[in-house]
């Protein structure tokens, strides 16, 4: 049976399946989870907007990796831990599909960071010379322009073509937030449509994003292997790492999770939902913490920040 009056329609979330004895516990590191992210994105922001010498590119981008960090937590954020602490699981079909935009539209968003990210780095390698004639302000700010208006151009019709389709009784989705694939399956009629529009949006944004990285990355060794002193060959790779770590927890739990949804129908419910735990909720809580690690003016604008003598280790 199917209902195509969508006025109170609801959908029911679903919280780690088989320890629903001890959901009210893991609010609390789920919580920590969060607060983590949002304290050190925060930080993140604050550090490079406050810092002058570090009004540059590569943390222009930085500060841009954050603020799409903070927009994906906060959109799995208001169904997440109610599930958990008041297992609060109905959730209205019109927030859902809010929910699935705006998660949808940051991850994409995550992605092109990443990607212009990728070009900063093979650019300050393979030509540190004409670095600031090359990105100038105006064209990070036209990048990072480019990159919100193709997330949410091309995840506009999600909510809108989900909206019109008709959904049966069991209204019971496979993850603690909506996202667009898990919606969809619900449906009572055929839905090769938004499954070919859903296709089409994953490999044009993230398939293409990570050939690109891929391909700036090999160019990026290319450059580097052609420097003739070991320790400037270390020194320009070094500057990659965190990048390097950034993109392998965004896209390597990415590629888990779409290749489950969409082929994966042997997988257990329990494998499906921390995969998509580890990829909604690790990277914005491990990127402040990685760029922080490995970035000295960052550390140091830390230490300061926290009284934990930064003054001297700048002097070390």
């Amino acid at each position: 049976m199917s209902d195509s009056n969508h006025t109170g329609t609801f959908f029911f979330l679903a919280g780690l399946p088989g320890i629903e004895a001890v959901h009210k516990w893991l609010f609390i590191p789920l919580c920590a989870m969060y607060v983590a992210s949002l304290v050190g994105n925060s930080l993140i922001l604050w550090v490079v907007r406050s810092e002058p010498s570090l009004h540059q590119p590569m943390y222009y981008f930085l500060l841009m990796l954050a603020v799409t960090d903070l927009g994906l937590s906060a959109s799995t954020l208001p169904t997440v831990l109610p599930i958990y602490l008041l297992s609060l699981r109905k959730v209205a079909m019109d927030v859902c599909l809010a929910q699935l935009f705006f998660i949808h539209t940051f991850s994409i968003m995550e992605s092109s960071v990443l990607l212009t990210m990728a070009l900063d780095r093979f650019v300050a390698i393979s030509n540190p010379l004409h670095y600031g004639t090359i990105l100038t302000s105006p064209r990070v700010a036209s990048l990072g322009l480019a990159s919100v208006v193709r997330s949410v151009g091309l995840h506009i019709p999600a909510p809108i073509m989900l909206r019109k389709l008709p959904y049966c009784q069991n209204r019971l989705l496979s993850h603690s937030y909506c996202l667009h694939p898990d919606v969809m399956k619900l449906a009572c009629v055929d839905t090769h449509i938004n499954s070919a529009y859903g296709l089409f949006v994953v490999l044009s944004t993230l398939g293409v994003d990570s050939v690109l990285i891929v391909l700036s990355y090999v160019l990026i060794l290319q450059t580097v292997l052609s420097i003739a002193s070991k320790a400037e060959r270390l020194k320009a790779l070094n500057t990659c790492v965190s990048h390097i770590c950034a993109v392998l927890l965004f896209y390597t739990p990415m590629i888990g999770l779409s290749m489950i949804h969409r082929f994966g129908r042997w997988a257990s419910p329990s494998s499906r939902m921390l995969l998509s735990y580890v990829h909604f909720l690790i990277p914005p809580v491990l990127n402040p913490v990685v760029y922080t690690i490995k970035t000295k003016q960052i550390r140091l604008r830390m230490l300061r920040f926290l009284g934990s003598g930064g003054a001297g280790i700048r002097d070390t």
